[in-house]
């Protein structure tokens, strides 16, 4: 401003300045709020969290029980005390389904123990990681099979269409059979907080039911018990009708060929019709397999090869090899080696859920596990499996 400056500029000027003034002080203030509201947020989130901090860690048994589901808790608690009060009204997700608990002293098994025993027999060497298997609700499962193939013909455009062969339709019934495993523990051991009852019950239960299974669905005759494959009456392949199973001869007695025992291994594999040898698998036990493990082509090469990466099955011919030791011995007679597209040819049913019951009565001092469990199988397709028979014709 200059001494010429009109007084009403100056004056302007003065006003403009302590505007800027009280501006700058608003903002230094509106900072600093915020900054002490930041810090007293800090410091309550601080407070919180010290609040809530985890104690001290506690042996690892007492963390995972803390940690564990209501269900699993209350399931635990039942195995080992017998109470059943924790269990009554508790809901459980099983396939989407929301099932309550029964009153009459059988409860659902939780899921994961019922995962972990189902595991297992997926994995013991079982006809059921090859085969078809349904879930059912009802007390049996059918399956419709078309036995014949529908006729057609060839005709001119103006030419009279005559009627072709109808199809033949069988129905096959699987009935659901009960299994049962009947476990003992002491009720000391239940007492113990380091034994895991859970796991220990599983596994138990898991290898009765799949020795049980495996049995069954090989060679089960149908009275109380799925129906096994090798239940039904085989024949020579130029004879298969349905309702059998065709098989193969090895041309000697209880052995393979003496000349080139590697041709009855062929003329198995083609003895099974192509619609099927694209998802067929050998089956024969550890025994058989030990001999058909040294068999070499006419140049010397093996037909057994070892699976390239972990857990993938050996192959013999290309097939993969299924060792299911219910299989029989090679002997006279017998069908010791299968080969077929089970996915197609057996069926196995089950229902979804498991039970168990617990008796501490029955024989003390010791506490019995009664699980059961409903699964039937059968023979779904009769062309879709061809067996190996030890013999000369």
């Amino acid at each position: 401003m200059t001494r010429d400056t009109p007084p009403q500029q100056v004056r302007h000027a003065a006003e403009f300045k302590a505007a800027i003034q009280d501006f700058t002080r608003n903002v230094r203030d509106f900072q600093g709020d915020i900054a002490t509201r930041l810090q007293q947020q800090e410091e309550r989130l601080a407070m919180i969290e010290r609040k809530h901090a985890a104690p001290p860690r506690r042996p690892a048994l007492e963390t995972a029980a803390a940690d564990e589901a209501p269900y699993a808790k209350a399931f635990a608690a039942y195995l080992r005390h017998g109470e059943e009060d924790r269990l009554r009204g508790l809901e459980m997700e099983h396939k989407g389904l929301s099932t309550v608990l029964p009153g009459d002293g059988g409860f659902l098994v939780d899921p994961q123990t019922a995962e972990e025993i189902r595991s297992v027999l997926h994995g013991a060497g079982s006809l059921r990681s090859v085969a078809n298997v349904v879930q059912v609700m009802a007390t049996a499962y059918d399956v419709l099979v078309d036995t014949t193939e529908g006729g057609a013909g060839w005709a001119d455009e103006t030419a009279a269409r005559g009627e072709t062969d109808p199809p033949q339709v069988e129905r096959i019934s699987i009935p659901l059979h009960e299994l049962s495993a009947l476990p003992k523990a002491s009720q000391r051991l239940l007492d113990d907080a380091a034994f895991d009852v859970e796991s220990w019950l599983a596994g138990r239960i898991a290898e009765r039911f799949a020795r049980a299974e495996g049995a069954a669905f090989v060679s089960g005759d149908g009275a109380g018990k799925p129906t096994g494959f090798l239940h039904y009456p085989f024949v020579p392949e130029a004879e298969w009708e349905w309702e059998k199973l065709g098989y193969v001869a090895t041309g000697a007695a209880g052995d393979f060929s003496s000349t080139n025992a590697a041709d009855s291994i062929v003329d198995l594999v083609y003895a099974l019709g192509a619609r099927y040898r694209a998802n067929a698998s050998f089956v024969m036990n550890s025994k058989t397999a030990g001999a058909v493990r040294k068999m070499k082509d006419a140049d010397g090469r093996f037909l057994w090869s070892d699976g390239l990466a972990a857990g993938e099955p050996a192959r013999l011919m290309g097939y993969p090899v299924l060792i299911v030791e219910e299989m029989p011995d090679i002997a006279n007679g017998a069908a010791a080696v299968a080969f077929g597209d089970f996915r197609a040819g057996y069926t196995i049913a089950e229902r979804p859920e498991m039970r168990l019951l617990r008796d501490p009565y029955s024989a003390k001092p010791h506490v019995l596990f009664y699980a059961t469990r409903r699964v039937g199988g059968d023979v779904s397709d009769f062309a879709a499996i061809k067996l190996l028979r030890f013999s000369l014709a």
